[in-house]
């Protein structure tokens, strides 16, 4: 009796060392990773800035708007150059893409037309709904991409839907739900940027 009693006391031991030392060993590995985790985080984000507002010369991640909708947040980067606003950038979502969630960064010219659009994150199936992202559909015939039909939108006077919807966007071929998607999130940045820059006026 003592004996199994010994053995189930070892056993318990053992395993609380081994816990104690995995524990040890991510907190480690967590406080290693976590500023350059951060630095990576923080450069993607600005790419994906520079390339949907025109040239700034500020740093736009350092003063950042949040608006919380549709149960998730957005993202406003605000852009100035020589100390006038040059556009603002939006991170925007969706839940209705065809593998769930995606996430855009728009871009909005001072004027609320759209400058250019920039896939952050997607899980659409490749060769089909990852088209959205620009470089999986550029064509270098026109040098154009999917997106590219986003450009200079005036989303005040675009019906901003698929044409199968009564809209004037085309849709990716076989990929209807993903290009619906797309037209959501983008829909839902301007939506944010309307109430954030009636905000700013006030």
């Amino acid at each position: 009796m003592t004996k199994k009693e010994s053995t189930f006391i070892n056993m318990i031991l053992t395993l609380f060392l081994v816990t104690a030392v995995a524990s040890t060993g991510l907190g480690f590995i967590y406080e290693l990773t976590k500023e350059p985790i951060a630095e990576a985080k923080r450069i993607k984000t600005l790419n994906a800035i520079s390339a949907t507002i025109p040239e700034f010369d500020n740093e736009p991640a350092s003063d950042v708007d949040k608006l919380f909708i549709d149960g998730d947040t957005l993202y406003f980067y605000k852009a100035y150059k020589d100390g006038e606003m040059v556009g603002i950038a939006v991170q925007t979502f969706t839940n209705l893409g065809f593998s769930g969630e995606i996430r855009l960064m728009v871009g909005f010219n001072p004027d609320g037309s759209i400058c250019n659009v920039s896939v952050l994150q997607h899980k659409e199936t490749p060769g089909l709904g990852d088209k959205i992202e620009q470089r999986k559909s550029f064509d270098k015939i026109t040098g154009l991409s999917w997106s590219s039909q986003f450009k200079n939108l005036d989303l005040s006077k675009t019906e901003l839907a698929v044409k199968q919807d009564g809209g004037q966007i085309d849709a990716i071929t076989a990929s209807t739900i993903t290009s619906r998607a797309f037209c959501d999130a983008v829909a839902r940045a301007y939506k944010g940027w309307l109430q954030v820059s009636e905000q700013n006026e006030n």
